[in-house]
């Protein structure tokens, strides 16, 4: 059954977005498609009257409702949350930046109407993107425990390190004396992990990275993964509590948590458009080519 349905998803609407929220508005409404958003950004847009000039409707449940896409207005955390909004990933996400270059989120804020132009006319591929699930011997994210960039494990009540204890399908793999260890899809290798000094891993390629977070030993380093594997994760230290993560979320664990990582049963899926790839992101973003001196 075909449909006309689109989503647009943000997290704060600050006076300077508004004419971005107008322009990408405006065009979808041209090419007739009906817009939806989430009922904490539809609050947003009905303060300033911006529901009622496009008629965009609340959703507070997308998934499995036959939207085409999400388009998502701000930066690369934007896009973290709408994955866990829209869930199982079936919905492919756009990401439009309205503040600085992001990774996932690489279209400029000037080029909205050329992006769903593009879109429209089907000038794009499907680029999926691998998560993680946790489980654990007690509840914990239980609306959602899945993640796109990463899950980690930090020192939460004491500035002393602490210990992570890792086991790779069901082996020893290193006990981690650091402030924290991080768990990272290639997705997320370009965010928390590479400023702690993890590898750039290419989109697709099947890995995830554990990258230690100010490890007390300088012989270990960051480590790169088949996603085919099972990590199981107990933590202790001096502290009785520990601080858990899973992209921008995050609970408190203690040393009886067993926590258990693997790949997701699901992908989130993005929207590329023609103009757009990798590299040519990781170039803008991280200047590589460019040196003052030439």
């Amino acid at each position: 059954m075909s449909t006309n349905k689109v989503l647009i998803y943000g997290q704060r609407l600050e006076p300077r977005d508004l004419s971005y929220v107008e322009t990408i508005s405006t065009a979808l409404t041209q090419y007739g498609y009906s817009i939806y958003t989430s009922p904490e950004y539809h609050t947003l847009l009905a303060a300033n009257q911006l529901d009622t000039r496009y008629d965009i409707q609340a959703d507070p449940n997308p998934r499995g409702d036959g939207y085409l896409a999400l388009f998502s207005l701000g930066g690369d955390g934007t896009i973290l949350n709408a994955s866990k909004w829209i869930g199982d990933g079936s919905i492919p996400i756009l990401g439009i930046n309205l503040g600085r270059l992001g990774f996932l989120s690489s279209i400029e804020n000037t080029k909205i109407n050329e992006a769903v132009a593009q879109w429209h006319e089907g000038q794009f591929e499907i680029a999926r993107r691998g998560m993680l699930r946790l489980d654990c011997d007690r509840p914990l994210f239980s609306d959602f425990p899945y993640a796109l960039n990463d899950f980690t494990i930090h020192k939460k009540d004491t500035s002393s390190m602490i210990t992570i204890h890792t086991y790779l399908n069901g082996e020893e793999l290193n006990s981690y004396w650091a402030d924290g260890l991080i768990v990272s899809t290639a997705t997320g290798s370009t965010g928390y992990s590479l400023s702690c000094g993890g590898p750039i891993v290419y989109p697709g390629s099947g890995n995830i990275v554990i990258t230690p977070v100010a490890p007390h030993n300088l012989n270990v380093r960051p480590m790169v993964l088949p996603d085919t594997v099972e990590l199981k994760l107990e933590v202790e230290g001096r502290a009785d509590s520990f601080l858990c993560t899973l992209d921008s979320r995050f609970e408190t664990i203690t040393k009886s948590d067993t926590l258990t990582i693997k790949k997701g049963d699901f992908d989130t899926r993005m929207i590329s458009l023609k103009d757009q790839s990798f590299m040519k992101t990781i170039r803008n973003k991280l200047s590589w080519g460019l040196d003052k001196r030439n």
